[in-house]
């Protein structure tokens, strides 16, 4: 089921949601690493990342997948994000819940992101096509590097930062 779009269109209109996704929470959380809260940026992170999930479960798809496996636990994490921030309004301990669940929906966009990009893009499955060569371990890696580094800085620079959520 594709909403009544092509395969190709409902596609590209997945990429486009989920390059948002992680653009607009790399923006929200750079911002808080620096002592800034963005409101718009991480409503917009949110909205978009779980359209990103949503969308993804609309591929066909036989059996289960590593790709719904991560769209699931993405979902989880992205409820108790939006719990986190507009329940309990990102306060004491809900400050952490929210740091923590929304950068590892934003690293889970980006590992799926470096997936499709060396499974789709004719010179990334040149110099990865197993996705077990360096190119992509090395493109792994450093995804997850910067997403610790992001976590810890923002996670840190929000327990001395007021969030007015």
């Amino acid at each position: 089921m594709t909403l009544g779009l092509s395969l190709e269109t409902f596609t590209t209109l997945h990429v486009i949601i989920s390059l948002l996704g992680i653009a607009s929470g790399l923006v929200a959380f750079i911002a808080v690493a620096r002592g800034a809260w963005l409101q718009r940026w991480h409503d917009g992170f949110l909205l978009t990342t779980i359209l990103t999930s949503l969308t993804g479960f609309l591929f066909p798809f036989k059996g289960v997948t590593p790709a719904i496996v991560v769209g699931v636990l993405s979902m989880v994490l992205l409820v108790v994000a939006c719990l986190a921030l507009y329940r309990w309004k990102a306060k004491g301990w809900a400050r952490l819940v929210y740091m923590v669940t929304g950068v590892i929906a934003l690293y889970f966009n980006m590992f799926v992101l470096i997936i499709q990009s060396f499974q789709k893009i004719p010179t990334f499955t040149a110099l990865a096509p197993t996705q077990s060569e360096p190119p992509f371990v090395i493109a792994q890696a450093i995804v997850l590097l910067g997403s610790l580094v992001l976590g810890f800085a923002a996670t840190r620079s929000s327990r001395r930062s007021a969030i007015e959520a």
